[in-house]
């Protein structure tokens, strides 16, 4: 496929959000080591400005709109975090924005998207077709779509977390063996193995997903874009999109070395661990990577391996029922 985004892009996203993006610290922790046999480095994208990565890829989208095309603002889709990614951005850039999210999104996820100047128009994702609502927003109000992954500027902005992964353990003269990196659509690991491809193309990326919802696993076995049999019924809210992207399953079909799933009940066991002894909050879908780290999905006894926990926005009620 022409068109496809480079390490060079993911470079350039990186001079574009800086200053604007948070560059999260990598940290280390004695009881994930012990308890994995490895040495582990977990990017806390919680951290990230709106709580996730999508921030990243948001902005670098966004800042690139001309000047001419502005006045219409944008439009996306998205259950939660790319809703908050884009509408902050927006908000940073003078743009207004319009997001199409699910009746069933956490609320905690639509309260932020609407505090930071969105217009929220909601949809029912078992009768309704969201891209098609989005799309025709976009055509009404001459507003610029901005997709949650299928895009090279977003998954060029989301690769900048990989990237800084990359730049801080090399300032330590530490390579990595592996990275785990969770993934709805695609665009986080697409864009961290795009940021590892020029700079250490021997470490291993693997994508993780919720169980019942491993397209891109099964994807990558079969070489072709599969697609999930439901369109809701876990844990984790913000990786429950029905089939890999195009642009990203071009990205991931070549880079990546295989893909993970993990249970309910496993990513709670990593929520409850980041709570006790990182002291973060995670939602279930940010700790995808940490449990299937935790629950031995692959050996890494005796490696460097990064994870990056992708997001923190969760419903407080969720939260303390699964950390108990």
């Amino acid at each position: 496929m022409s068109g496809l985004p480079t390490n060079a892009d993911v470079v350039a996203a990186a001079a574009r959000i800086e200053g604007f993006a948070v560059r999260t610290t990598l940290l280390t922790n004695p009881a994930l080591d012990e308890r994995t046999g490895a040495r582990v480095f977990v990017k806390p994208e919680v951290l990230q400005r709106t709580g996730s990565f999508k921030f990243r890829g948001a902005y670098n989208r966004l800042s690139q709109i001309a000047v001419a095309d502005r006045a219409g603002g944008v439009v996306a889709w998205s259950s939660g975090n790319h809703a908050q990614g884009v509408a902050c951005a927006a908000g940073l850039l003078g743009l207004p924005s319009r997001i199409v999210m699910p009746q069933d999104a956490p609320q905690i996820k639509v309260e932020r998207t609407r505090a930071y100047g969105a217009e929220i128009v909601f949809y029912d994702r078992f009768r309704d077709d969201r891209e098609a609502i989005g799309r025709a927003f976009a055509a009404q109000h001459c507003a610029v779509i901005v997709p949650p992954y299928d895009d090279p500027h977003i998954i060029a902005g989301q690769g900048t977390a990989g990237l800084e992964i990359v730049e801080d353990l090399a300032r330590l003269g530490i390579s990595l063996d592996t990275v785990l990196v969770p993934a709805g659509g695609g665009g986080l690991v697409a864009g961290t193995a795009l940021a590892f491809s020029d700079r250490s193309p021997v470490t291993q990326i693997f994508c993780v997903e919720p169980d019942g919802f491993d397209d891109h696993a099964r994807s990558l076995i079969s070489g072709e874009r599969e697609c999930n049999a439901e369109l809701t019924g876990s844990l984790c809210d913000a990786l429950m999109a029905p089939t890999p992207g195009e642009i990203t399953f071009a990205i991931n079909a070549w880079h990546l070395g295989g893909g993970l799933s993990v249970s309910d009940a496993e990513v709670a066991d990593a929520m409850r661990f980041a709570y006790s002894e990182l002291k973060l909050v995670v939602e279930p879908g940010g700790a995808v990577a940490l449990a299937a780290l935790l629950a031995g999905k692959i050996d890494v006894r005796s490696q460097a391996v990064a994870i990056i926990l992708s997001g923190g926005n969760v419903d407080p009620e969720l939260f303390a029922k699964l950390i108990i």
